[in-house]
């Protein structure tokens, strides 16, 4: 049977924690036992960690809940029963279940809730609309030039090197290190100890993203031929493109806008789709972010976009469009709901015939009346 953090493995593998904002607290909410050696009896998918969600994880004998939003974003005072947080908690730990959330980092993952949502409209070509910053490091390394090709796989191989649709991007130049073995513990690659040693050596320098970094320097420490590689981590300015918030695609043709607006509500089953006024009689490019997002409304501005798809605007950020672009509001669970299938395929391509299981009861909060006369 696979333990918890095999379970979880493949979500932190498409969605790294590093990913999170800083106001996030996504990674494991509750665990009462270690996660590493106890085994996972089943895994139950929720937006939103309820009451009932953590009841319908023990009466099915789950001990694992996965959730999008995180029980706790906060430190929890005392746990009395007073609040649903405090019984959520509480029970969870009464039976054994472990709570685990990936939210901004799921946001920000290509392949994660925006892109899903993406690809559930139709759109094609499709990057992201926020690219991370401070996540892209420079590598620069130096090997001796008949090792360096190996060297250089073996690190290019760990994730370094890619660059928008290109990977196994290094730059390398040729020149002269010198050395001197000053201790009788070194056992150098080339040279004798004691004597000034000069080497033809190649620099290569490449882009590693920070999630990726510590792996990367282990693979070159294994391939590297010396004792004591010497490389230089270099923080870059330019955006992570590979990972970010909300994104941006293409309609294969153009549609009307109020045809695509429609299109938005059969796709995600709405009660009620709000929008501001129709900037465009047309819409072929669109941008969207699941949940709250009216922040990136300049960003889908300078995307180049005719309509942002996202929820919880508010009054006057309907006026933002300012007759450049309409705006959307789809309702934060229903623009985020897909992040349950991106678990499920996660955790069922990885351990195939495990019990994981969407919730059964909704986790949604908002409630819609209509028909009133």
């Amino acid at each position: 049977m696979p333990t918890l953090n095999d379970i979880i493995a493949p979500i932190e593998t498409a969605a790294p924690l590093a990913w999170q904002e800083s106001w996030d607290n996504a990674g494991w909410q509750i665990c009462p036992a270690d996660p590493a050696t106890a085994e996972c009896t089943g895994a139950l998918l929720t937006l939103d960690v309820t009451e009932a969600a953590v009841a319908e994880a023990a009466r099915e004998g789950f001990n694992l809940v996965v959730s999008h939003h995180p029980l706790l974003f906060k430190g929890l005072k005392h746990i009395t029963g007073a609040t649903s947080r405090e019984r959520i908690a509480a029970a969870a730990i009464r039976h054994g279940i472990a709570i685990y959330s990936a939210h901004t980092n799921m946001d920000s993952a290509p392949g994660g809730v925006n892109f899903r949502l993406a690809g559930m409209l139709g759109l094609e070509n499709i990057r992201v609309l926020v690219p991370r910053r401070n996540d892209l490091l420079k590598l620069v390394f130096y090997t001796p030039a008949a090792q360096a090709d190996d060297v250089r796989q073996a690190v290019l191989a760990a994730g370094a090197g890619h660059i928008g649709g290109y990977d196994s991007c290094s730059y390398n130049s040729e020149g002269v290190g010198t050395f001197r073995a000053v201790s009788d513990a070194c056992r150098p690659f080339v040279g004798t100890a004691g004597e000034l040693h000069r080497e033809p050596e190649t620099r290569t320098e490449t882009v590693v993203p920070r999630h990726l970094l510590a792996g990367v320097i282990r693979a070159l420490v294994q391939a590297h031929p010396y004792e004591e590689p010497a490389y230089d981590i270099i923080p870059l300015e330019v955006p992570y493109r590979g990972a970010g918030l909300g994104c941006a695609g293409d309609l294969p043709e153009a549609v009307p806008t109020t045809e695509f607006l429609r299109h938005i509500v059969r796709t995600l089953n709405l009660a009620s789709l709000r929008h501001s006024e129709i900037a465009t009689e047309t819409v072929r490019r669109i941008a969207l972010c699941g949940g709250s997002g009216a922040e990136f409304i300049p960003a889908a501005v300078a995307a180049g976009a005719q309509l942002f798809l996202t929820a919880d605007l508010k009054y006057h950020d309907f006026q933002r469009g300012e007759g450049r672009i309409t705006l959307a509001d789809g309702g934060h669970f229903e623009t985020e709901q897909q992040v349950l299938d991106v678990f499920y395929e996660l955790i069922s391509k990885k351990i195939p015939n495990f019990a994981v299981r969407r919730a059964v009861m909704p986790s949604n909060p908002v409630g819609y009346l209509s028909g009133l006369r």
